[in-house]
């Protein structure tokens, strides 16, 4: 059996704003914030157009080379994450993983990531 594809599920744009919104860091560096976008896109415009967007709807604030997520909204790991069976590659870090976790966030569905990186992605490590 093959490795199943990685899952964007959704329109780029609004994932990456809903992936930033919900991150759990107090601040990031925009080079951290763009480790994030990467796991959405690795189009460098639409990369620059999700920071853009996510900045111009209050879900992150910029200030120079920081961002902040605006809102209180975080991953709730006992709804927005669906645990599948499978053959995957983690959207992170590239490992074949057997247990993919999937972010399902507005607009749709991140994943797959093992069970550290999902932890990392969202800023829980």
């Amino acid at each position: 059996m093959g490795v199943e594809s990685q899952t964007v599920d959704g329109d780029p744009v609004e994932l990456g704003v809903a992936l930033l919104e919900h991150l759990e860091h107090e601040e990031l560096s925009v080079a951290d914030a763009m480790d994030r976008i990467e796991m959405i896109t690795v189009d460098p415009a639409m990369q620059r157009q999700i920071l853009r967007e996510a900045e111009a709807r209050g879900a992150i604030e910029r200030d120079e080379a920081v961002v902040r997520p605006a809102g209180d909204a975080f991953v709730r790991f006992d709804s927005q994450v669906v645990v599948r069976e499978g053959e995957f590659d983690c959207r992170r870090c590239g490992t074949t993983i057997s247990e993919g976790h999937f972010i399902q966030v507005d607009g749709g569905e991140i994943g797959a990531f093992g069970s550290s990186c999902i932890r990392k992605v969202t800023g829980r490590e």
